[in-house]
């Protein structure tokens, strides 16, 4: 169950799109350079969230060369149902432009990319009027008439407002027509600390728009709040008639300026309306229900054994995941990663990972290098990352923060091994307040479950604030050369463990 105050959508789940069929809620969220791509959500109550798989799951709805940068790919989705079926418009920088897709069932599958080369712009919208009309919006803030099916454009672009004057980045536009009175959401202010949500209102899809006078309708700029960044939102109308709205934040950790490394979380907020306009409540309530939920996202089975023939839809890849590179079915049992590029360092990286959902954690994985090379390891992008590397009866962790690498320890080792990571936030031995937002342990279990640490890293140097960008931390399995076997992978919050170290026989029945 969510803790009230906490994300209902823990992790790198950013730029969250929202919408409700009957007593179901279902949710969409950015991707950027993973596939497959755009994460989509089941719940009941708004609060406890399942997957249910990825919208773009296939090479065919979904191209991501090699040069697609960190953090570039897929943009803010907005999810709609209408008539019937699902829509969801997304934008794929640089290489894809904006394109659309339809299902029926939210599960999949879902429909090949209706491609609108000529909408520019990124967090295109969609939403129909009273006699069917498609309006798409989009960053800037710009509107134009669409045809949804052929993927045409019926109108020139038109800036229909501008958002609060001498705001940065208006974006994010969300068109809603309640009781008779046409809405527009849009999130200002950058992606950072400035970060808020804003509010204006018209009598008509296009305006003439009014902007609230009590804007931002949400920021948490020059606050204490923990949660910090808070925009980019979307509204839902619950089935008892309440209204809520789900937005990203950050936790931020450490010493000034904050760092945050889980990525841009999905949390929810009650909304009530005064004299006509939306007013945004505390993070800390959640609403009433009596519908069953679904377990919460922090509940996903922890362990994966690879026991099966396709792998959950939470396991996500660099770029692309060829079959030919990633397989469970050419050694029955085992995850096995055919090397492709030679380093993390390169945009090609076999890459299996999940994302960080808490802060306190600990990844384990049994690794059989072969002849190969690879290991785990906690990565943000190309230039940020830690692992822990298995190779030539070696063992070591190898550390990239921006133009430096460097390998730290060496431990002669053999057959199949645990390779274990730990993030602390708050752990043995540690001081507060601390100027880093976590520690980063790693290194192997030896026989008996002895966890034998090579490194112990700054957390901050895999942060946004550091790196730049969109995303979050993903922990992952790896291949850089030939290629290795993953027996299984164990993902712990460390806050639910004994403190005492674990010991495993399945390192011993290996």
């Amino acid at each position: 169950m969510a803790i009230p105050g906490d994300p209902v959508i823990p992790g790198f789940h950013p730029d969250p799109s929202v919408c409700r069929v009957g007593d179901d809620y279902y949710l969409a969220c950015s991707s950027f350079e993973y596939f497959p791509g755009v994460p989509i959500f089941h719940s009941r109550d708004l609060v406890n969230w399942t997957q249910l798989g990825n919208v773009l799951d296939r090479p065919s709805q979904l191209v991501l060369p090699p040069g697609t940068p960190s953090s570039g790919g897929v943009y803010a989705p907005t999810l709609r149902h209408h008539d019937g079926r699902f829509w969801l418009i997304t934008s794929n920088i640089p290489h894809g432009g904006t394109l659309l897709v339809t299902a029926e069932d939210p599960a999949g599958r879902w429909s090949e990319p209706v491609h609108l080369p000529d909408v520019l712009g990124i967090d295109p919208d969609l939403a129909w009027d009273d006699d069917g009309t498609c309006w798409c919006t989009v960053a800037g803030i710009d509107q134009l008439r669409i045809d949804p099916v052929r993927g045409t454009v019926l109108s020139t672009p038109k800036r229909i407002w501008s958002g609060t004057p001498g705001a940065q980045a208006p974006e994010a536009p969300h068109l809603y027509q309640v009781d008779g009175t046409w809405y527009l959401l849009i999130a200002e202010g950058g992606t950072e600390r400035g970060h808020g949500i804003s509010v204006a209102r018209g009598p008509a899809p296009d305006g003439p728009f009014e902007r609230c006078p009590a804007n931002p309708i949400l920021s948490h700029r020059s606050t204490d709040h923990p949660v910090q960044n808070t925009g980019h939102g979307d509204l839902v109308r619950a089935a008892d008639g309440s209204w809520w709205l789900v937005f990203l934040g950050v936790r931020a950790r450490g010493g000034t300026p904050g760092w945050h490394v889980l990525g841009r979380e999905t949390f929810l907020a009650p909304v009530t309306w005064t004299d006509g306009w939306p007013v945004v409540g505390p993070i800390g309530t959640v609403p009433r229900t009596t519908a069953p939920s679904p377990a919460a996202v922090g509940a996903a089975p922890a362990r994966d054994d690879f026991d099966t023939t396709e792998l959950h839809p939470r396991w996500i890849s660099v770029r692309c995941r060829p079959p030919e590179d990633v397989s469970l079915i050419e050694r029955p049992g085992w995850l096995t990663l055919r090397a492709r590029g030679g380093s993390l360092d390169e945009p090609t990286v076999t890459f299996v990972g999940r994302r960080q959902v808490q802060h306190d954690v600990r990844v384990r994985a049994l690794v059989d290098p072969g002849v190969g090379r690879g290991g785990l390891a906690v990565r943000l992008d190309e230039a940020h990352h830690y692992a822990v590397e298995l190779g030539g009866g070696e063992v070591w962790v190898r550390a990239r923060i921006g133009p430096l690498c460097q390998r730290i320890g060496s431990r002669p080792v053999t057959g199949p091994v645990v390779l274990r990571v730990e993030t602390w936030a708050s752990g043995p031995g540690m001081d507060h307040p601390r100027q880093e937002p976590d520690v980063v342990r790693l290194g192997y279990e030896a026989q008996g479950g002895e966890f034998v640490v090579l490194a112990e890293l700054d957390g901050r140097y895999l942060s946004t604030e550091v790196a730049g960008g969109f995303t979050g931390r993903v922990i992952g399995c790896y291949a850089t050369a030939d290629a290795i076997g993953v027996d299984w992978y164990d993902y712990r919050v460390l806050a639910s463990l004994d403190r005492a170290e674990v010991v495993d026989d399945d390192l011993v029945d290996a």
